[in-house]
């Protein structure tokens, strides 16, 4: 008992820290700030959507995309990357009825990496010579570099399409005018407000970013994704707390997939998606790139831009999960080893120590280390619980959820040892028809 109460008394702590010292990540505080005046010239946006059989979801979601309020020029590139279920005819079925332009690509495979060269056979021994002037290296494309992750390989392909070819000169730095165009990159199933971009646009412009990224409201419809999807971004944003990220100069970077507005100038002094090629987790990769150039972020969270896909069941959710858990543990066994423990240790134990006192406390049992046990228990469950609020009133669910986060933090748990045992087994990062097991970079 004396060892479960000193336990519970450092993850008191731990969750005494969180609250009030990790970038205010629970707060749910990082909204898009409003504007005072509007751009005088609105920049072009380039709208990039990859798309891997989205048929069905494609006729909600890509009319508002088309269908946007924004003042400046917009035109919209779907990249149909390997469908088999019709996406690109409904795609462009979709934008003949829009006065904006939009551009179906058919995709292409990723490029494969380079096999090793073979070790050459030493040559005999000459009479010495003098040594040749050395001819200049051919510069080295970036699709030879490494393997390029699929979704990536789509974005970048997009990009081509819009003048941003993978792997432009880097050294273009500095040579792209301000202000000179956007590429918002988004997702299939995202459903945009109609003054979503413009006001994302907005925003970039009057505090000059060079990455505004906005967390899509997930679907809570079904009862398991009122469990998993608020527990969702509630984890993401304790890795990567909002605050932190949209901090110049911190080193904390990330970005959410379904809402990216990226600055042109950003995207082609890094050479395209070419840096993060293999990146299997993009929008934090993409944080990253931008922050690596001293670029400016800023994400947060939103009502106006919404995933309406569905995740019926635990399965799907499960899936969604543990397609990438491992990744973000970057395949590492001790990473996955400290995380397990961790999340035992911070949101197990609180609950189990608190229990464990109280009922030693009511059948007699009062000992010191007994009350210390039920005491910080009890502080850093209620702790956790307060951190879990904000959360469930931006989705508009009831308070008393609160309580359960510890059983949701075991789920969520299950979920990563599950990921790296896919992994192991050759089915790690299984999405939509497709296996990549390309480490994350």
């Amino acid at each position: 008992m004396l060892a479960l109460s000193i336990a519970a008394t450092v993850a008191a702590a731990v969750w005494a820290y969180l609250v009030v010292g990790h970038g205010g990540y629970w707060r749910a505080s990082q909204w898009l700030p409003q504007i005072t005046g509007e751009p005088g010239r609105w920049p072009d946006v380039v709208a990039v959507v990859p798309a891997r059989n989205e048929a069905a979801i494609l006729p909600a979601t890509l009319p508002a995309l088309l269908g946007q309020d924004y003042p400046g020029p917009l035109s919209v590139i779907l990249v149909d990357d390997g469908s088999t279920d019709g996406t690109a005819e409904v795609a462009a079925r979709l934008g003949h009825a829009s006065t904006r332009t939009l551009r179906v690509v058919a995709g292409t495979p990723p490029p494969k990496a380079p096999e090793p060269p073979e070790a050459a056979e030493p040559p005999e021994p000459e009479a010495a010579e003098p040594p040749e002037a050395p001819e200049p290296e051919a510069p080295v494309p970036p699709d030879a570099a490494g393997r390029w992750a699929g979704k990536v390989w789509a974005m970048a392909q997009g990009l081509r399409a819009a003048g941003i070819p993978a792997g432009s000169d880097p050294g273009r730095a500095g040579r792209a005018a301000p202000g000179c165009g956007y590429v918002l990159f988004t997702d299939a199933d995202i459903a945009w407000e109609p003054g979503a971009l413009r006001a994302l646009v907005a925003a970039a412009e009057g505090d000059d970013r060079d990455l505004v990224s906005q967390m899509a409201l997930l679907r809570t419809a079904t009862g398991w994704e009122r469990v998993v999807v608020p527990a969702f971004v509630y984890f993401f944003a304790q890795l990567y707390p909002f605050r932190r990220v949209n901090t110049p100069g911190s080193r904390t970077a990330a970005a959410a997939g379904g809402c990216m507005l990226v600055r042109r100038g950003a995207l082609e002094r890094s050479g395209g998606v070419a840096p993060i090629r293999g990146a299997l987790i993009d929008d934090v990769a993409i944080g990253r790139m931008i922050k690596d150039q001293r670029g400016r972020c800023w994400l947060g969270l939103s009502r106006q831009v919404v995933s309406v896909r569905p995740y019926p069941g635990l399965a799907s959710l499960w899936q969604m999960v543990a397609r990438s858990a491992y990744t973000q543990l970057n395949y590492s066994p001790l990473l996955l080893a400290g995380t397990i423990i961790g999340l035992l240790f911070s949101y197990a134990l609180p609950p189990v120590a608190a229990i464990t006192g109280l009922t030693l406390l009511a059948t007699g049992t009062t000992t010191a280390p007994a009350a210390l046990a039920a005491g910080a228990g009890l502080a850093g469950w209620a702790l956790m619980s307060l951190s879990y609020l904000p959360m469930l009133r931006l989705y508009r669910l009831s308070p008393l959820r609160a309580p359960g986060l510890p059983l949701i933090a075991l789920l969520y748990a299950a979920m990563t040892v599950d990921s790296a045992r896919r992994h192991y087994a050759g089915r790690g990062a299984e999405w939509r028809g497709r296996t990549n097991r390309t480490r994350l970079r």
